[in-house]
């Protein structure tokens, strides 16, 4: 019998979320029953004895690790003030790297040779700016190989109910065509064509429906990612009241966290 991909687990009554992709991996995608949390009280759940490690999210494509991460707090006026960045990969055992999410893609990376992780927050603008490939571009850097990378998205609103403009669909789709250039309504157009549209039609002419984490997706296919090596969450924030906060759908500024702890 095949095993489960994605699991629900419990602590202290409280639901949480894990991929078997990453089983070689403390980590979790946690649910809006742990708000208000933070990563440093979250991460007993993972790995007490872990250093939790988590950055100002600013929806770019900076990635920092922890030893740039104390450099750059070190720099600074205030050592307690958090760098900007959207992703943080780990470069010692024990590194609990964390990212916060209300509908945004929340990614978590790990490198089944090295023990390395990386979190991502990959919302539709740091989607646009490739920042997934980008934290690949440094696991390489770092010495891993592509064949040795699991991807796993988490929950986060599903594209058939993200409404967005068409020029942010096309800026988004735009990133899956670096090497050419094509006109916006060419783009939706190419996208929403595919066997699994990111682009989808939205009953506005002036919008369209966006699946960020199928962009994501994409982008890594364009890699060489093998599929069976990516992970999508079957949950959606905006659709689930219950289990996840969603900013579009109430407006309020309260998010879930998802974390992972290196080997």
């Amino acid at each position: 019998m095949e095993k489960k991909l994605w699991q629900w687990q419990i602590w202290n009554n409280l639901p949480y979320l894990t991929c078997s992709l990453l089983e070689g991996w403390q980590h979790g995608f946690f649910t809006q029953d742990f708000y208000p949390r933070l990563p440093e009280e979250l991460v007993t759940v993972l790995d007490s004895n872990a250093t939790v490690y988590r950055v100002k999210q600013v929806h770019g494509d900076r990635v920092l690790t922890p030893t740039e991460i104390h450099h750059v707090m070190s720099q600074g006026e205030s050592e307690d003030v958090l760098p900007p960045a959207d992703a943080v990969l780990s470069d010692q055992p024990q590194q609990a790297v964390w990212v916060a999410s209300a509908d945004c893609t929340p990614v978590l990376i790990g490198d089944i040779l090295t023990g390395r992780v990386s979190a991502i927050h990959a919302g539709w603008r740091g989607t646009a700016q490739r920042i997934v490939p980008k934290a690949v571009e440094h696991f390489l850097k770092q010495g891993s190989q592509l064949e040795n990378l699991r991807f796993v998205m988490g929950p986060a609103i599903a594209g058939e109910v993200y409404q967005v403009d068409r020029s942010v669909g096309a800026e988004v789709g735009a990133s899956l065509f670096v090497a050419e250039t094509k006109p916006p309504d060419e783009i939706l157009l190419t996208l929403q064509a595919l066997p699994t549209p990111p682009i989808l039609p939205d009953p506005d002419p002036d919008k369209v429906r966006l699946d960020v984490r199928q962009i994501n997706f994409l982008q890594l296919e364009q890699l060489g990612i093998h599929p069976e090596n990516i992970a999508i969450a079957p949950e959606c924030t905006y659709q689930n009241p219950d289990r996840f906060f969603s900013y579009r759908r109430t407006h309020e500024k309260k998010v879930q966290w998802s974390g992972i702890v290196s080997r």
